[in-house]
């Protein structure tokens, strides 16, 4: 027979990624976290977790587990409050794409104070491939990141389109050209976004034109980027939707890569009440470019 805690057990080791924190996370010891997956294990005839790697990865069978462990907890815990008398609390785990701005996200948590049914949110920030492997081991409900040709259609929402640009300072002497030729920039440092989904096309752009910068910062953070280029320490190629005061967005002549942005639903989750929930309406808005002055 399964118990309940065994399912918690489980749950807990997906979510936080390893035994160690697993455990952490249910208040116990790793040991008897580690007997309660074994007991489940046994009783299913099934190994739910490959531990030959130093990261804990979900097996096959383990992977199949996650809808209904999760649909049974749900219901554990619906149970509770129906006895208790109290509103039911839904925790939503939204993964973000860590190039978003995040005016976005600020704009999403303002609407969520006036969001009906009190939704409990939860935000996993990550790149996509990390965002990808979240959603498939059931580890976030949906995710707002890159769209691609293979995502299935009922699986996804685009959000909005939109291209790169060049930012500068508003003090650069190119900051008032509408449409910047890279050979323009031969002199200019540059910030490198190192965690930036098109890297390698932006430094072979500029590679083939003949232009080999000095980069004068490094960064994984957007918004060291916009304070470097705010400040006029260098220049760097950023998508459409990062629009801050003080930093100025040109064209890039030829630099013609553009991204499709939306939410991404997980197999455990039900995308058609996501699609038309308080969560998708609030970030199709959050998106919204904001109307020219």
């Amino acid at each position: 027979m399964i118990d309940r805690y065994h399912l918690r057990y489980f749950l807990s080791v997906v979510d936080t990624g390893n035994f160690s924190r697993g455990a952490a996370a249910c208040n116990v010891s790793q040991p008897t976290l580690s007997v309660g997956i074994a007991k489940l294990e046994k009783t299913l005839g099934r190994s739910l977790f490959d531990r030959s790697n130093r990261r804990v990865a979900l097996t096959d069978a383990g992977a199949r587990l996650v809808a209904s462990a999760r649909a049974i907890e749900a219901g554990f815990a619906e149970a509770e409050r129906a006895v208790a008398e109290t509103a039911p609390v839904r925790t939503l785990r939204l993964g973000v794409l860590v190039t978003t701005p995040r005016r976005w996200i600020e704009r999403l948590l303002a609407d969520q104070r006036s969001a009906p049914g009190g939704d409990r949110l939860e935000i996993v920030e990550g790149k996509e491939r990390d965002l990808r492997e979240r959603l498939a081991r059931g580890r976030i409900d949906l995710a707002l990141t890159l769209l691609r040709d293979g995502d299935p259609p009922e699986a996804r929402l685009k959000l909005l389109g939109e291209g790169y640009a060049l930012a500068l300072g508003q003090a650069h002497p190119l900051a008032g050209t509408p449409v910047i030729r890279a050979e323009q920039l031969v002199n200019d440092p540059m910030i490198v976004r190192r965690h930036c989904e098109l890297l390698p096309e932006t430094s072979r752009f500029f590679t083939t034109r003949g232009v080999r910068p000095v980069f004068a910062a490094r960064t994984t953070s957007d918004d060291k980027a916009l304070s470097y280029v705010r400040a006029g320490l260098g220049v760097t190629v950023m998508p459409e939707g990062f629009r801050e005061d003080g930093v100025v967005l040109a064209h890039l002549d030829g630099f013609d890569f553009s991204r499709d942005i939306g939410l991404v639903f997980a197999a455990h989750a039900d995308a058609e009440a996501l699609r038309h929930g308080w969560l998708a309406t609030s970030l199709a808005r959050a998106v919204e470019p904001p109307a020219p002055d």
